[in-house]
């Protein structure tokens, strides 16, 4: 492996537990206490703006604790996902809406998990709501919402933050989240130049296997 391989693939990893602390069974999660109504109202907000999006596309950059930065582009066609790190990452995340797929083209490896149940699930399947798993936390900007959810069972966290944004679908843009693990390692990705409601096709969210690959070569 290269050093600007092994670089990348750090903060990727960490990310990786970032994002799929959103795929644990939700009976694992802390669920909210009943919130006030200005807090339902908003929470009623990112639903209906996650709804309202049918595809989207946007850049990401990605940094770790260590400030290190990888980038890629997102696209969405709910309930699918797909998250395409530049090349010298050798890396790739996609879902079909029912499991989350991790795809390592440096060590030829795939993982994949179930979230059908999960957060989520919840969040890229417009029939779900997000209100089962997440919670409005408090922020000085009215026009900023804050939604977490958290696995209580090992310590992970995911902060959700939107915008108001009256071009957005929903009124509300979806700008970046934040994960913190057990360890209290920070990972942040940040959304830019967002698109939304273009033509997607299905063969967006194929990929190559690596294993396949790799039993070829031996």
């Amino acid at each position: 492996m290269t050093q600007l391989s092994r670089m990348t693939v750090t903060p990727l990893r960490a990310a990786m537990a970032g994002v799929l602390a959103l795929a644990v069974p939700a009976t694992a999660l802390t669920l909210p206490s009943a919130p006030a109504s200005a807090q339902a109202d908003q929470l009623d907000q990112v639903v209906n703006a996650l709804r309202s999006i049918t595809t989207m596309r946007a850049d990401f950059t990605q940094t770790d604790r260590n400030g290190q930065v990888v980038r890629g582009v997102m696209t969405l066609k709910a309930p699918r996902v797909r998250f395409e790190y530049e090349p010298s990452a050798k890396m790739l995340v996609v879902s079909n809406g029912r499991s989350l797929t991790m795809v390592d083209y440096e060590v030829n490896q795939l993982q994949r998990w179930p979230i059908g149940n999960s957060p989520l699930g919840a969040l890229l399947d417009p029939s779900k709501d997000v209100k089962r798993y997440g919670k409005l936390l408090p922020t000085s900007n009215p026009n900023v919402l804050s939604v977490e959810v958290k696995d209580s069972r090992n310590g992970i966290s995911i902060t959700l933050i939107f915008v108001r944004d009256a071009s957005a679908p929903g009124g509300l843009e979806l700008t970046s989240w934040v994960a913190l693990d057990a360890q209290n390692k920070r990972t942040t990705l940040r959304l830019s130049n967002q698109r939304y409601g273009m033509a997607v096709a299905d063969s967006t969210f194929n990929f190559r296997d690596p294993r396949r690959s790799a039993r070829r070569g031996r």
